[in-house]
């Protein structure tokens, strides 16, 4: 039994059509039926029901593609370590960052990675801080980076950089006071639940003797733009990263109040009993020197 013989029963097996697996397998027909036939030989056993041109698993199939698909990602793990071995001269890596990171933080770094390591594909995908966690604990992602640390025992943490968030508004703050009654008063536009700058936001609310739940909250928007861009237009106030709400600062669009909130961590975020890749390494070896 060979790794190939293996890759064109899982083929044929899912889709139950010789002609269509040796296609996509980018082997000829006959190929494909001598190594399920050879398969079937040896070991004495019909794998697929052969009714006309059609053909369907027997039960033996079926468990046997249990096992097979297991045996060809395991193989492929294998090939892929190797592959980094010879120098990272091949690979993927997939990331998942949170909406500030992805969007502002990340982008310039990832330039200067492609730009070491061409040959290494990256995925990034964008979810909230919670659903970036999930992604990593269910191995979805190598690498998460997020806005707070993850109370997890199954993952590592540690700090790659920083942020401030800013309390902005369309008009001036001119002389107001910026305490707890003044937050309980103002019409604010939020993040959803289970972002990192709500969270971050809630908890700063905590420590000033505030209940998050006695805001008066005009609209929760999924996305750092959609919050800047109802600001802007008068829904409210809001807390956003620095990162996020700089240009519009800038451009007199928005005006930041007289208060100060604590650094927010951006961490790094991996699951410690998974395999830490070559690839990830070099990309935290970036984000260290981009730091410095």
């Amino acid at each position: 039994m060979t790794l190939e013989q293996l890759r064109i029963f899982v083929g044929v097996a899912e889709r139950e059509h010789m002609t269509a697996a040796a296609r996509a397998l980018h082997v000829t027909q006959s190929a494909a039926s001598a190594a399920i036939a050879a398969l079937e030989e040896r070991h004495a056993i019909e794998l697929f029901h052969r009714v006309g041109r059609g053909i369907r698993l027997t039960e033996a199939g079926r468990l046997l593609l249990t096992d097979a698909r297991g045996i060809l990602a395991q193989a492929d793990a294998a090939e892929a370590m190797l592959g980094e071995l010879s120098g990272l001269k091949r690979g993927t890596l997939r990331v998942v960052a949170s909406q500030t990171i992805a969007a502002y933080w990340l982008p310039p770094i990832l330039a200067v990675f492609h730009e070491r390591y061409p040959a290494i594909d990256i995925e990034l995908a964008i979810s909230n801080s919670e659903q970036a966690a999930t992604r990593v604990r269910d191995s979805n992602a190598d690498l998460g980076i997020v806005e707070g640390e993850i109370d997890d025992a199954a993952f590592e943490n540690w700090s790659v950089s920083e942020d401030r968030l800013l309390l902005v508004c369309a008009t001036p703050f001119g002389d107001a006071q910026i305490d707890a009654g003044w937050l309980r008063r103002a019409r604010w536009v939020l993040r959803e639940p289970g972002s990192g700058t709500r969270s971050t936001f809630d908890g700063h609310l905590r420590s000033i003797g505030v209940d998050p739940t006695t805001l008066d909250v005009t609209l929760t928007m999924p996305s750092n733009e959609s919050v800047r861009t109802a600001v802007e237009a008068g829904a409210g106030v809001a807390v956003l990263s620095a990162l996020v709400v700089g240009p519009a600062i800038k451009a007199g669009m928005l005006h930041v109040a007289p208060i100060t909130f604590p650094a927010r961590p951006f961490f790094g975020l991996r699951h410690k009993e998974r395999y830490r890749t070559k690839a990830t390494d070099a990309l935290l070896d970036v984000i260290g020197s981009w730091q410095k």
